[in-house]
């Protein structure tokens, strides 16, 4: 049996042995008083129920949810960007300076920090780590991240002094030193090839855990560091993590999480359903859904398809969209319609709202005259093609299925078919790079600064989730990234967002939440600015 095999088995073995012991527990009392208040207690074991499977744990590609989760406990960054004021505050770094055009800064150290294998963090290791995520390295087959922009070299002044240097303005820079994809880690695994970078047990960090076991796509256990005396100066806590051990698991079935966390065998899960939030609530526990602050889920019309290089069929399922009945429908309070690409947590959001509205009466009328008449099945036609498109379900958006088959439901009401398919995953990732065979796709990226619409829109980007080959467009995100004054920048991102929606390139769905739920006796419970887990201030009282 190959070794991919058997660790599809024993992650099967796994799943089913969690699904047996909650369908046989009963659903006891989650303790039924509210979460005590007094000293933080120290020790024990969060026990945490991951929706999906983690993949690669390189530390510049980390953004990936289930991911995140992980190596948000292990790695830490230059600095911290608080989750309510979006400040940027010292972590790793204890101060900064940065040139008036923003093409050089100057980050000073702390002096007392050490990666998990003993090592001291130096300047030539962070400047080691930024030349990974600003350049990559094709040798050990990194690939620079869409997070740093501009990025032309580092500099040592000496142990705890580097400088960042950019070929053109890069004001995002230093909000991107505080994202996970950033976490630094020891000189030990930047040596190693991308392959076994993504390997949980190469990664070295400073974080306020290590690395323990390891089941691959199984389990994964967190031991705590009692050294750890490096928290970003703004927490009030600082010191060790008072938990012992984070372990995590990879349970896949809502049905599953939900009996886990009911029955006592999980203390906290990742995605919760919408339908599920209520009665967790109703039975004692903690529901949490910090926003993710980025490009709200949209569906990006691919306008290189041949169906949609026209303007007016573009603006057509514009109109026909209604994100109202999807929210009302499928969620809860905690998801909004979308009002803009951003969010409205966002930096640099603008509501256009006013320009979103649901309208399928004009919609038909711009079809016909267009040219598109209704087909014998209702679906219209022209010079003998239908107006048909294709998109996937996708996993990291919930209920994606039904979110897609209501949007069908709207569509077909104005002549217009919308397939949907759910591929496997390599297949899915093949499949969005050809905007002939998928015209829609649901997109969206979490990151507190206006250099998210490039991370997402950009022609030249990893991402490039529109497939575009609007010179225009990607003009405007590259002035978003350069422009040196915040006044400029997110003027320049209210452009983009009226440019994206004046040229119906997407259709914005809905505000997404990370949600998460605890028992009562989880305390300090915290996630990043994006929503990701951070559980650097959990404890237990039980």
């Amino acid at each position: 049996m190959s070794r991919s095999v058997l660790r599809a088995a024993a992650g099967a073995v796994a799943i089913i042995g969690i699904a047996s012991l909650a369908a046989c527990a009963s659903t006891p009392s989650p303790g039924g008083s509210a979460s005590p208040s007094g000293e933080p207690v120290v020790g024990g074991t969060l026990t945490f129920l991951e929706y999906q499977f983690p993949t690669c744990f390189y530390a510049g590609g980390g953004g990936y949810y289930p991911v995140a989760t992980i190596l948000n406990q292990i790695g830490d960054k230059l600095t911290y960007q608080d989750p309510e004021t979006r400040d940027i505050e010292p972590w790793l770094a204890e101060s900064w300076e940065i040139n008036e055009d923003a093409t050089e800064y100057i980050f000073h150290l702390r002096d007392d920090v050490t990666f998990s294998n003993g090592d001291p963090l130096t300047a030539e290791v962070v400047a080691a780590n930024f030349d990974h995520f600003g350049l990559g390295d094709k040798e050990l087959g990194l690939a620079a991240q869409e997070f740093v922009s501009n990025y032309e070299s580092s500099e040592v002044i000496d142990d705890s002094t580097v400088v960042f240097h950019f070929t053109a303005p890069s004001p995002g820079f230093l909000q991107a030193t505080s994202v996970v994809g950033s976490a630094i880690v020891a000189q030990e695994t930047l040596e190693l090839p991308y392959e076994q970078q993504c390997q949980l047990e190469n990664f070295i960090g400073t974080g306020p855990f290590t690395v323990g076991d390891v089941v691959p796509e199984q389990e994964y256990t967190l031991n705590v560091r009692k050294d750890y005396d490096w928290a970003p100066a703004e927490i009030e806590h600082q010191g060790r993590a008072y938990l012992d051990a984070i372990h995590v698991i990879v349970t896949p079935e809502d049905s599953v999480r939900i009996g886990a966390l009911k029955s006592g065998q999980g203390d906290a899960i990742r995605t919760v359903q919408a339908y599920d939030e209520g009665g967790l609530e109703d039975a004692g526990f903690e529901v949490y859904a910090p926003q993710t602050n980025g490009v709200n889920p949209q569906l990006a019309l691919r306008f290189t398809n041949p169906l949609l290089a026209d303007i007016t069929v573009r603006k057509a399922l514009q109109l026909a969209t209604n994100p109202q009945e999807i929210t009302d429908t499928l969620f809860s309070d905690n998801y909004k319609p979308a009002t803009s690409v951003l969010s409205s947590g966002a930096t640099g959001y603008v509501d256009l709202s006013d320009k979103l509205i649901y309208d399928p009466e004009k919609a038909n009328e711009l079809l016909d005259d267009a040219g598109w008449v209704a087909g014998a099945d209702g679906i219209r036609e022209k010079d003998g093609q239908r107006l048909s498109f294709t998109t996937f379900v996708i996993a990291v958006f919930p209920q994606s299925q039904q979110t897609n088959e209501i949007i069908a439901q709207q569509w077909e009401k104005v002549g217009v078919e919308l397939k949907i398919e759910t591929p496997d995953p390599a297949t899915s990732t093949a499949r969005q790079k050809d905007a002939n065979d998928i015209g829609v796709i649901t997109t969206h990226v979490g990151r507190v600064d206006p250099d998210v619409l490039k991370s997402n829109f950009w022609s030249k980007g990893s991402r490039n989730a529109l497939l575009s080959d609007d010179t225009v467009l990607d003009d405007l995100l590259v002035q978003i990234s350069t422009l040196p004054s915040e006044e400029e920048r997110y003027a320049k991102a209210a452009e983009v967002q009226n440019y994206l929606i004046d040229n119906a390139y997407t259709i914005p769905l809905y505000e997404l939440p990370q949600t998460y739920a605890a028992a009562p006796y989880v305390h300090g419970f915290g996630w990043e600015s994006v929503g990701r887990a951070w559980l650097y201030n959990a404890w237990l009282d039980k």
